[in-house]
């Protein structure tokens, strides 16, 4: 065992001295064996692309590689190829080698972006990121020349929200693209955009957006250590980070939003918060988040303040039934009947007769149900999800009741439970409320209402010592701050909303110039 260990151990040393090594490993001066070394750290791939020539006029070899269908083919052709192959007309040309190479590097190619490489580790990840390399034989150095053109998703309206009135734009995988629109959006010379590399195998562009300005430092600097804290082999989407970063990964409330709206992230920016973007996925995160975040839309901005002000307060609502209808039904019918006016437990206690099951059973089933049918849902193609969650719930729910295995009450309760849930704007919240929904049905179950104040508490305890880095999870609620209650339950009118949010403590404070306060 002993022996064991110290084996893997020195194979892990061993695989690190491997990888320092490779990373500082220069570039030979002969062009062959540059080549040689490309083709055997990609292990001579199909798509490889290799072109040798020599440039006429001075016998110098030279050499391009890319990877096929990575890079925009047209560029490589007119701003590097036939850049490079003009000079052969020239009367004269440096015959050192150095001397041609700067002068091919500062006058011949005409690419934006460009910069000299001198390891192997420059190259690789280049060339993998879309780069064109070129060679000049007897140097050993390359120019790295950016040329990405692969293929991207056109820009289109957000799929997981729903656009009612507003800009249809939605965030798209390419995260050049991404920062492109938010830059549409916040045209501030203060806008940030601090990129980081992430995954150490795959080594994707992280990009850390915020306003210089308005943020706080202090929450800048605490984002900048938890993403430098990252360490893993690759981070295909933005829920590996948001995982990473978060301060309790036991909560099951979200500590950081995701969203695929370009508005929503603008927005956030300007009180104060910060964004990150991922390469590769169309969500961006958000943070700090608090509870009140959770339960806004941007629309509540787009439409009047009374509108706003109903369609939060019927979220809130919304909120309280997807956590505490079925535990209450549970609870009342098993423990307090005599709270339940005559009329109604007379219905309730005849529409249970010949029900098998007691309250909380009876419950269970039906919301296992309805979490079964909402996964089928997701998981099947539009068309048929749709199908299914409708047709699904409705035969599912009449033959239950046919049978004599659940009340039509009960139907009802957990119907208005699921249409409470899909009312609530992000996804990662319903979740939470629907995970935290089984746990209300067992207290009710077991102490009746007693035990759903209990667990109410209990969820309380938590939520005033949950942090989101560092902003209190249940602000401006708890610790109260007055002035950013015009934009949490009630939306005020945007005329009187002239402060950014307080606990975000921002270093501009005003978002409107209009008056004293």
């Amino acid at each position: 065992m002993v022996s064991r260990y110290f084996f893997r151990k020195k194979e892990k040393q061993e695989r690190k001295n491997k990888e320092e090594n490779f990373s500082v490993k220069k570039i030979a001066k002969k062009i062959e064996n540059n080549l040689d070394n490309l083709k055997e750290i990609l292990d001579k791939p199909n798509d490889l692309v290799i072109r040798e020539f020599t440039i006429k006029g001075s016998k110098h070899k030279c050499a391009i590689a890319y990877i096929d269908g990575m890079v925009d083919s047209n560029l490589v052709h007119n701003n590097i190829m036939k850049n490079v192959q003009l000079i052969t007309g020239r009367d004269s040309l440096p015959k050192a080698e150095s001397e041609l190479f700067e002068e091919i590097y500062q006058e011949i190619l005409s690419v934006t972006s460009i910069k000299k490489g001198s390891t192997l580790d420059d190259i690789s990840y280049a060339i993998l990121s879309g780069s064109t390399i070129f060679y000049l034989d007897g140097i050993d150095k390359v120019i790295i020349m950016d040329t990405k053109g692969w293929k991207t998703r056109s820009i289109e309206e957000p799929i997981t929200e729903t656009v009612i009135r507003g800009s249809r734009e939605g965030f798209i995988e390419n995260i050049r693209t991404n920062m492109v629109m938010i830059r549409r959006y916040i045209r501030d010379p203060n806008l940030r955009f601090k990129t980081y590399q992430v995954g150490r195998r795959s080594k994707k562009d992280l990009v850390l957006s915020y306003i210089d300005g308005i943020v706080n430092p202090d929450i800048v600097k605490e984002v900048n250590r938890r993403l430098e804290t990252i360490d893993m082999d690759d981070a295909p989407e933005s829920g590996y980070i948001e995982e990473w970063i978060e301060d309790s990964f036991l909560s099951p409330f979200p500590q950081v939003l995701n969203t695929e709206r370009p508005d929503k992230v603008a927005a956030a920016l300007l009180e104060g918060k910060v964004a990150i973007l991922l390469d590769g996925t169309p969500f961006v995160l958000i943070a700090p988040a608090t509870l009140g975040n959770t339960l806004q839309s941007p629309e509540d901005y787009y439409e009047r303040w009374t509108i706003g002000t109903l369609l939060r307060a019927l979220r809130y609502l919304a909120a309280f039934i997807a956590m505490f209808l079925p535990a209450l039904y549970i609870a009342l019918v098993s423990f307090h009947p005599g709270m339940i006016p005559s009329d109604l437990a007379f219905s309730i206690a005849a529409s249970r007769e010949g029900v098998p099951f007691p309250a909380y059973v009876e419950a269970l089933l039906m919301a296992l149900t309805m979490e079964l049918l909402r996964e089928a849902g997701t998981r099947l193609p539009t068309p048929i999800g749709q199908t299914i969650g409708i047709v699904g719930g409705l035969v599912i729910g009449e033959a239950a009741v046919s049978a004599g295995l659940v009340s039509p009450a009960m139907v009802i309760v957990v119907a208005l439970n699921a249409i409470a849930s899909f009312s609530l704007p992000s996804y990662s919240v319903a979740i939470s409320f629907r995970i935290l929904l089984f746990g209300m049905m067992l207290a009710a179950a077991t102490f009746g209402l007693y035990g759903i104040i209990l667990s109410y508490i209990m969820l309380n305890v938590h939520l005033v010592n949950l942090k989101s880095f560092g902003v209190p999870y249940t602000t401006p609620f708890a610790p109260n701050f007055l002035s950013d209650w015009k934009d949490l339950i009630l939306r005020a009118p945007i005329t009187t909303i002239k402060r950014r949010p307080t606990y975000m403590q921002p270093l501009d404070k005003k978002s409107l110039n209009k008056g004293d306060s």
